[in-house]
């Protein structure tokens, strides 16, 4: 992972337009191929970014070019999409790379990691003529949860949560550009699967394409009937 603290500007060009004023900013490049540029604000969230697969080129900037006047370097980003993400950078103050190995994963608690056996062993809880093809289905940045395919045969990438929020549908968004990325795996849909979902992770789910479902727990074990409920 390569830390870059620099003043900088950020203009992204795609499906619309962005762009973020010289400032102190902190750039972010994994070793998966994604950039993301980060305030000292909101936590997590990134002010802009873009997920692999994508290209990067840095060059020096040129003085001779009105554009590039007190710059230092200019950086540009682009994905399969065309969508673009130039940086330029007029001052840095920390460049430091780290070389951080292979990331042990998510240890799920017991009840999520129950919850993921049982949906596995259940496919009809998604749909009439689901079957199952593996648990923890590696991708280049970690395992998805659960592949199974649907009725018609495609593929169905199944992200598991005991409590549904926002990163775990960000977390779901970049397993499906990846999978969808493989020609042996693509078209490659996405169902975000938990207990309780927070509206706006459903919503931004929504947006994305991706299905969501609420899983009652105690049903899927046999504990409870909806049958056999007064109310």
């Amino acid at each position: 992972m390569r830390l870059l603290i620099a003043r900088c500007q950020v203009d992204y060009a795609g499906r619309l337009s962005a762009h973020l004023p010289m400032a102190p900013r902190l750039l972010m490049l994994k070793a998966d191929g994604s950039i993301s540029i980060h305030a000292d604000d909101r936590a997590y969230k990134p002010l802009n970014w873009m997920n692999p697969p994508c290209t990067l080129v840095m060059r020096q900037a040129d003085p001779a070019m009105p554009d590039e006047a007190g710059l230092d370097q200019v950086w540009t980003v682009a994905n399969k999409d065309g969508d673009t993400l130039q940086i330029s950078v007029a001052e840095v103050w920390h460049d430091s790379s780290h070389e951080l190995g292979v990331d042990p994963g998510l240890v799920k608690d017991g009840v999520e990691a129950h919850l993921q056996v049982l949906l596995a062993d259940n496919p009809g809880a998604f749909g009439a003529g689901w079957t199952l093809v593996r648990r923890e289905h590696m991708t280049a940045i970690g395992p998805v949860d659960i592949l199974f395919r649907d009725a018609a045969g495609a593929y169905v990438a199944v992200e598991v949560k005991r409590r549904g929020e926002i990163d775990g549908v960000e977390q779901l968004t970049r397993y499906l550009e990846l999978m969808n990325a493989d020609p042996h795996l693509r078209p490659v849909s996405g169902v975000f699967a938990a207990q309780q979902i927070k509206p706006q992770a459903r919503v931004l789910a929504t947006s994305r394409g991706i299905a969501c479902i609420t899983v009652d727990y105690d049903a899927l074990r046999g504990l409870d009937n909806a049958e056999d409920r007064l109310f």
